[in-house]
């Protein structure tokens, strides 16, 4: 059949689950969702709050043009088991602002197509953990947040200071956030909230009045994460920002303590988490494993080197191999991690007889020296430093250097691609310690 517009495309069902309810009804790959309860669904959120009733009447178009309404009976909250070619339905909503710090500006040409897309959208926030600044949103987009309870949701905050907001997001509408962080927290919503930070922009009093303002939120605002601004070679043109060093790294640690250990008083929380990068930079030792209270913005790389340390260590004590052979391994890695890496390598290496690990650190030259995270090496950089080293039997490597559903890298190079380029096996590693021991000695 001819689709003659863009919302059917958009409803097209594009999985069936084993054992669901739509494969029961002979719901077919191909059909698309017309509506549910005389419902027109326009996005994942409107999808998951309608199927959550006990009754459905949902209509099905299939492919031969026929439509059906299905009653179906259910328990509450139980799923259909579809999903849709676009998983949410509508278009991704993109960002209008022009952040100061924005990373996707500063990237080269040539690059994996999509990490151009700047998406700030409630439902990628709610789906996938995406964070979104709410300035690119209508005031039906805020409504539909409370009515449908789009909850928990990661909001790019930055600042609470209205007017510098203005400025660092390049946004006449960025002032407004509190407001509405506001009215979502008396709405009953879950917020996780992000800081990019700027050495002498939205630091020192800055910081303090953001972190201030967000506690009044809590627990509706349940942690805050903050990040230095990560700065590529591809700058020009744009703001002329600093970067963290060592001694401004240390200042930072040392006021978010501070304000922790304020926070534990007055809300029983540390509330505020730094990323590893800061106390890697400052050359300071990691919090402890309970300082990171259950790790609530591991995505955004706050306590992932005391985490995977830490599962490393419990693997590793009942793990004690012989192997029967001598087996060389090697691990490509970034330059903050390096460090970590070496030490759990040598840790690896006591429980496994007979097994050598390599740890490379792999300089960005692709981006510039001044990005050291793993998540954002190349497979060129890794050619470049790797092509003439013996390398052992195998290559590990983090899987954060892959895109999550597909093994290319960054600079559009495969897995299969790198492979052959060095004339060896790749791994890549999960952050995840059994995963990442089990990759070295198997």
């Amino acid at each position: 059949m001819e689709l003659k517009n863009i919302e059917e495309i958009q409803n097209i069902i594009s999985v069936v689950n084993k054992g669901s309810i739509a494969e029961e009804l002979d719901i077919e790959v191909g059909d698309i969702l017309l509506s549910i309860n005389d419902k027109k669904i326009e996005d994942i959120i409107e999808y998951k709050f309608f199927i959550a009733d006990e009754y459905l009447e949902v209509k099905i178009q299939k492919k031969d043009g026929q439509v059906y309404i299905y009653e179906i009976e259910k328990e509450y909250d139980e799923d259909l088991g579809i999903e849709f070619i676009n998983p949410i339905i509508d278009r991704a909503k993109s960002c209008r602002n022009k952040c100061i710090f924005c990373f996707i500006d500063q990237l080269p040409k040539g690059m994996r197509e999509t990490l151009y897309f700047k998406d700030d959208d409630s439902r990628l926030s709610f789906l996938q953990g995406n964070f979104i600044t709410l300035t690119n949103m209508s005031e039906d987009d805020i409504q539909k947040m409370i009515q449908y309870r789009i909850s928990p949701v990661n909001i790019s905050v930055h600042t609470t200071n209205p007017d510098l907001r203005v400025k660092m997001l390049n946004n006449k509408n960025a002032g407004k956030l509190y407001g509405i962080m506001k009215r979502l927290a008396d709405a009953g919503i879950e917020m996780n909230a992000q800081i990019v930070l700027c050495p002498d922009v939205n630091d020192g009093e800055n910081l303090h009045r953001t972190l201030n303002d967000l506690s009044k939120l809590h627990p509706h605002v349940r942690s805050v994460a903050v990040v230095p601004i990560g700065l590529t070679k591809y700058r020009e043109g744009l703001f002329e920002a600093k970067i963290y060093n060592r001694d401004s790294s240390l200042e930072v640690i040392d006021f978010i303590h501070k304000f922790q250990q304020k926070s534990l008083d007055n809300i029983r929380t540390r509330f505020v988490f730094l990323s590893d990068e800061f106390y890697v930079m400052a050359q300071k030792k990691i919090p402890s494993y309970e300082a990171y209270e259950g790790f609530v913005q591991i995505e955004n790389g706050v306590g992932l080197i005391c985490k995977l340390e830490r599962e490393i260590d419990d693997y590793l004590q009942k793990t004690f191999v012989r192997l029967k052979k001598q087996r060389t391994v090697s691990i490509a890695t970034g330059k903050s991690a390096y460090a970590f890496i070496k030490k759990v390598s040598s840790k690896v290496m006591s429980n496994v007889q007979n097994l050598k690990i390599n740890v490379y650190n792999i300089n960005n030259d692709y981006f510039g020296h001044t990005i050291t995270v793993s998540g954002l090496i190349t497979a060129t950089d890794i050619i470049n430093q790797l092509k003439d080293k013996n390398l052992g039997d195998k290559l590990i490597i983090p899987k954060a250097m892959l895109k999550s559903d597909e093994d290319v890298f960054l600079d559009n190079i495969t897995l299969d691609e790198l492979e052959k380029k060095l004339n060896i096996k790749i791994d890549a590693a999960k952050n995840e310690g059994a995963d990442f021991v089990k990759k070295l000695i198997k």
